[in-house]
């Protein structure tokens, strides 16, 4: 059983998404954290919410490397140590292709989905060697392992993290400090609205939306909730979780093990494709040869 009791953490990007469902699992397993975002009206109401002894809220934007320091000394300072940093703040970044390539929004992108992962990882060490150990969870995503899920300079970033977060663990455990990255899928957050440029909640809506029609595009037939997503992170932290360190786990509904034809027998498989023949057809085909 996954059991965060007498556990502290740092949670970033944690007022909206996945990681207000990563605030809400903590808590329900007994952790203290330290909400960071740059959203305040949405932080200050977590702390209202839940307390100031169970949660507190700091103004966070992790492109600012002494931000991402303060947050993890708020953590120190209010709950007595670090024993877990969720690296999770994101945003889509930009969305220019190769062809285009645009490097402001290529470093904008680095530097928020990439550079604060290993900044914040390389800043929780001392407190986490602190503790005798810890944990370091790293949101990655399913377009660091396959092409059309996410423009291309966020699925390098999204790449990098997934790496990055095996190499800090092969350096890190000398400590027992493990590292691990999750890898969602389609979670039905604001992210993908606030990508298009979105009012905030114009994005909101736009993620209801993906949750209600959404499942069609999935093996498992909805979309992921950020809550699927807070589960893992919570049993990757937890002592359950041990004996894990430098993984990269995929929590996608099953969207990566293959394309449709695969999981969904009323899809066109890539023979039918070719032909340009559809299920039916092929099924009319079959019917007519059968009969002489």
């Amino acid at each position: 059983m996954t059991d965060l009791t007498d556990k502290t953490a740092v949670i970033t990007g944690a007022a909206s998404g996945i990681g207000l469902a990563a605030v809400e699992k903590f808590v329900e397993k007994g952790a203290r954290i330290v909400a960071a975002d740059i959203q305040d009206d949405k932080g200050k109401a977590l702390e209202t919410r839940f307390g100031k002894d169970t949660v507190r809220y700091v103004h966070c934007d992790v492109m600012e490397t002494d931000q991402i320091a303060a947050a993890l000394q708020t953590c120190v300072d209010a709950f007595g140590g670090l024993d877990i940093l969720w690296n999770n703040a994101g945003h889509g970044g930009s969305p220019a292709s190769v062809e285009e390539f645009d490097p402001d929004g290529w470093d904008m992108t680095m530097n928020l989905l990439l550079k604060s992962v290993f900044a914040g990882t390389h800043l929780a060490i001392p407190h986490m060697k602190a503790r005798g150990g810890g944990a370091v969870v790293n949101t990655s995503s399913i377009s660091a392992v396959c092409a059309g899920y996410a423009p291309v300079t966020y699925s390098v970033a999204k790449k990098g993290v997934a790496h990055f977060s095996k190499l800090a663990a092969a350096e890190l455990a000398k400590y027992q400090i493990r590292v691990n990255a999750i890898l969602p899928g389609f979670i039905a957050t604001s992210i993908f609205g606030a990508s298009l440029g979105l009012p905030r909640e114009q994005a909101d809506q736009m993620a209801e939306m993906l949750a209600q029609n959404g499942g069609k595009i999935q093996p498992i037939g909805r979309v992921g909730a950020g809550n699927d997503i807070a589960e893992m992170a919570a049993f990757l932290a937890s002592d359950a979780g041990a004996f894990i360190t430098g993984g990269e786990f995929v929590v996608d509904g099953g969207i990566t093990v293959g394309p449709p034809h695969s999981w969904n027998e009323e899809a066109a498989g890539p023979i039918l494709d070719a032909l340009g023949i559809t299920p039916e057809q092929a099924e009319q085909m079959a019917e007519a040869l059968k009969q002489g």
